[in-house]
C-alpha cells in the first residue's frame, strides 16, 4: 500500500453494527430513500440538509451515474466480470441488476466492509451464483484483489470492468492516484473504469455549497468527505483513455447528470447537482 493511504482510511470500520456511530454506506442510503440507518445517521443527514438543502441531489445523481454507465458498459462491450469496489446498501437498480438485464451471465463482485452492507447484501445475494459480495477495505487494494472470492469469480487477465463510484471522495490526504494506480495495473488491457467523486466546479457560488458539505462531513463524526478539483480527480484515473461523457463534450470529468443522459434537461439542475463528478475510462 502506498505510504500514508492506511491513516487516510476513513473510520467507516466499526466492530460489528454500531448503533451509535454513523456510516457512510447508511447515510448514503438514507439519502437514496433507504429506511436502514440509524438515529445517529439521521442526525448527520438533517445537519448536512440544514446547510444545503439539496444536498440529496448528489446521492441521487451519482445513482443515477452508475445506472447509465453499467447499462452502457452491458451493451456497448462483450466484458462479462465486473469488481463493484464500496458497492454500498442495496438498493434498487443494484450493478448486477442493471448489467444482467443485458448481459445475463455477467459475473459481479461487490466488495465492502461495512457490516450492514454485508449482512444485507449476503441476504440479497444468497440464490445468485454470478453474484456474490466480499468482505475487503477497498483502501488497500491488495486485500480486494488477492481476496479469494475475487479469484473464484474473475480473471483479471480478461478485460473487466472496475467501479469506484463515490468512494475516494472518503480518502483523506493526497493518496489516491497511487491508490487507483495499483488497481489500474492489475486491469487487463481493454478493461473499463467507472468513477465518481465529490466534485469541485471551481466557480465561486459553487465551491461555496462543496466547502459547507465538506465542512459537516470532515469535521463531524463522519471524518471523511472531500471536494476535489477536475484536475486532481482525472489524476486518479492515470493513462487511461476517458469516453465522451455526451454528444457535445470532449473526454473529461463532467457533473454526474450531465453524463449520457437519457434524453435533455428539462428540469434546472440544483448547484448541489452539480458538485458530483463522473467520469468512465478505458485502459489501453
Amino acid at each position: 500500500m502506498p505510504e500514508g493511504v492506511a491513516d487516510a482510511t476513513p473510520r467507516r470500520v466499526p466492530v460489528g453494527i454500531d448503533p451509535n456511530r454513523p456510516s457512510i454506506a447508511r447515510v448514503y442510503d438514507g439519502f437514496l430513500g433507504g429506511k436502514n440507518h440509524y438515529s445517529v445517521d439521521r442526525a448527520v443527514m438533517d445537519r448536512i440538509l440544514e446547510v444545503v438543502p439539496e444536498a440529496a441531489d448528489i446521492a441521487q445523481g451519482n445513482r443515477r451515474f452508475l445506472n447509465r454507465a453499467c447499462r452502457f458498459l452491458a451493451t456497448q462491450t462483450d466484458i462479462e466480470q465486473y469488481l463493484d469496489c464500496g458497492s454500498g446498501l442495496p438498493t434498487t437498480e443494484n450493478t448486477h441488476q442493471i448489467v444482467h438485464r443485458s448481459n445475463p451471465e455477467a459475473r459481479i463482485v461487490y466488495v465492502d466492509n461495512d457490516p450492514v452492507v454485508l449482512a444485507h447484501g449476503r441476504a440479497l445475494l444468497e440464490d445468485d451464483e454470478l453474484v456474490v459480495i466480499a468482505e475487503a477495505d477497498i483502501f488497500s487494494p491488495s486485500t480486494v484483489l488477492d481476496h479469494p472470492l475475487v479469484a473464484q469469480y474473475l480473471d483479471l487477465s480478461e478485460p473487466a470492468v472496475l467501479l469506484h463510484v463515490g468512494t475516494l471522495h472518503h480518502l483523506e490526504g493526497d493518496g489516491g492516484p497511487a491508490l487507483m494506480q495499483q488497481y489500474i495495473d492489475a486491469l487487463a488491457s481493454g478493461s473499463y473504469v467507472v468513477f465518481s467523486h465529490f466534485y469541485d466546479p471551481e466557480v465561486p457560488e459553487l465551491t461555496k455549497v462543496a466547502k459547507r458539505i465538506e465542512e459537516i462531513l470532515v469535521h463531524g463524526p463522519m471524518g471523511a468527505g472531500r471536494f476535489r478539483t477536475r484536475e486532481e480527480i482525472e489524476a486518479m484515473l492515470p493513462g487511461l483513455e476517458i469516453v465522451k461523457p455526451n454528444a457535445t463534450r470532449g473526454p473529461g470529468l463532467v457533473p454526474c447528470y450531465q453524463w449520457w443522459p437519457d434524453g435533455p434537461q428539462l428540469k434546472t439542475p440544483s448547484p448541489t447537482a452539480q458538485c458530483i463528478g463522473g467520469l468512465v475510462a478505458r485502459k489501453p
